[in-house]
């Protein structure tokens, strides 16, 4: 028969060695808890920076006039629009049919991507842009990133060849050239690439194709 002493004893420790583990066990899981706030107050931190951000950069864009279609009115003030946004859709056109069909695009578009400016100029009243960018045939979007034409859509051979095709084709053909985002904080509208309707601007029966000047 055991020591009842002995046995007392180490029931003692038994309870110490318990209570030592739990309290243990109680501190690491106020640890992790206290974790999980601060991680989340970090995520919360972080969040309202990029959404400050974001806020800062729309009411930049607005004010360089981002959200809508316009016209430059001469040819020194494209100079100034490209240096002052990164991101430009320049549509070099003329009183005809197939620009009108662009136009209607464009303004679409303008709406919907406002991290780019979009705009217009009459390409026979700007023959010094017109040689200087190689522009012959129009319609012709030149896609300015940086201050720099990195990419031309030439009338609409790579649209399908024919004036029926939708904004989502010619807002593919730009994101593909990354003068605009699809998606993201970038992006007005992130999840509208998956509610596109296609649209059919035509509205003639009898449209011009694109010419050359």
């Amino acid at each position: 028969m055991e020591n009842p002493k002995i046995q007392e004893i180490v029931e003692k420790q038994v309870l110490t060695v318990a209570k030592a583990v739990e309290d243990k066990l109680d501190e690491e899981i106020a640890a992790l808890e206290r974790l999980d706030m601060d991680d989340m107050e970090a995520l919360r931190e972080r969040r309202l920076q990029q959404m400050k951000k974001m806020a800062e950069k729309r009411s930049r864009w607005i004010a360089l006039g981002h959200g809508e279609y316009s016209e430059i009115p001469s040819e020194k003030d494209f100079f100034s629009i490209v240096k002052a946004s990164d991101r430009v859709v320049c549509h070099f056109y003329r009183d005809n049919w197939p620009c009108k069909v662009v136009d209607k695009h464009l303004s679409i578009l303008a709406k919907q991507h406002i991290e780019t400016r979009f705009v217009k100029i009459h390409a026979e009243k700007s023959p010094f842009l017109a040689e200087k960018l190689k522009i012959v045939v129009l319609p012709t979007l030149a896609l300015i990133k940086n201050a720099k034409v990195d990419d031309y859509v030439v009338g609409f051979d790579e649209l399908g060849g024919k004036d029926e095709f939708s904004t989502e084709e010619l807002e593919e053909r730009l994101a593909k050239s990354q003068v605009i985002f699809f998606e993201g904080e970038s992006s007005v509208n992130s999840s509208k690439s998956s509610a596109h309707t296609r649209r059919n601007v035509r509205q003639s029966t009898n449209p011009d194709s694109s010419d050359s000047e």
